[in-house]
C-alpha cells in the first residue's frame, strides 16, 4: 500500500472524557450538577447522557425544555473543546432548539458534532434522544465564539457520521 492509498488516521480529541467531565462539573456548575456523563468523545463529536431526575419533569410528565437546552449547550461546548483543547472562555453566541416530540421521563442522550471550525467561530448541531428510543426528541444548532488560543491542529471534515462513538 503506497502512502497515497493509506487511510487517514482518526484524529485524537484534544481532551480526554475525564478532563471534559471535570471541566463540565467545575466550569459549568449548573449543568454539571445535573449529573451529565460523557459517554464517548471524538475529535469534533461527543455523546452525553443526562440521567433522569424528578427535578427535570414538568407538568404533563415530560422532561423540561431548560434541562434539554442546557444539555445541548454543554454538548456543543464539549464537541468544540474536543478540537481546540481547554479554552474555557469559548462561549455560546447563538443556539436554536426545535422540539420534535414530547420526551418521556427518562434519561436524555445528546449527540453533538462540529460542522465547521473557524479561527473565531465554531458551528455545530446536536440531536437529543430519549434513552432507548432511536427517534430524536429535539434538534439543536449553535455557534460558539472562540477566544484567541493556541493554533488548532485538528481539521474538521464537516459531516462525519459515527465517529467518536
Amino acid at each position: 500500500m503506497s502512502a497515497v492509498d493509506k487511510p487517514a488516521a482518526t484524529p485524537v480529541p484534544a481532551m480526554t472524557k475525564e478532563e471534559l467531565e471535570d471541566l463540565i462539573r467545575e466550569g459549568v456548575p449548573l449543568v454539571g450538577n445535573f449529573g451529565v456523563l460523557v459517554e464517548s468523545l471524538g475529535a469534533g463529536t461527543i455523546r452525553l447522557r443526562l440521567p433522569y431526575k424528578d427535578d427535570f419533569v414538568r407538568p404533563g410528565g415530560t422532561v423540561t425544555g431548560p434541562a434539554m437546552f442546557g444539555l445541548a449547550d454543554v454538548a456543543l461546548y464539549g464537541a468544540v473543546l474536543s478540537l481546540i483543547g481547554r479554552v474555557e472562555l469559548a462561549v455560546t453566541t447563538s443556539m436554536t432548539i426545535n422540539f420534535l416530540r414530547r420526551p418521556p421521563p427518562v434519561a436524555i442522550i445528546a449527540e453533538a458534532r462540529v460542522l465547521k471550525l473557524g479561527k473565531r467561530l465554531a458551528y455545530g448541531e446536536i440531536l437529543l434522544f430519549s434513552e432507548g428510543d432511536p427517534e430524536p426528541v429535539a434538534h439543536v444548532t449553535g455557534t460558539y465564539s472562540i477566544p484567541p488560543h493556541d493554533p488548532v491542529t485538528v481539521a474538521v471534515s464537516h459531516y462525519r457520521t459515527g465517529e467518536g462513538s
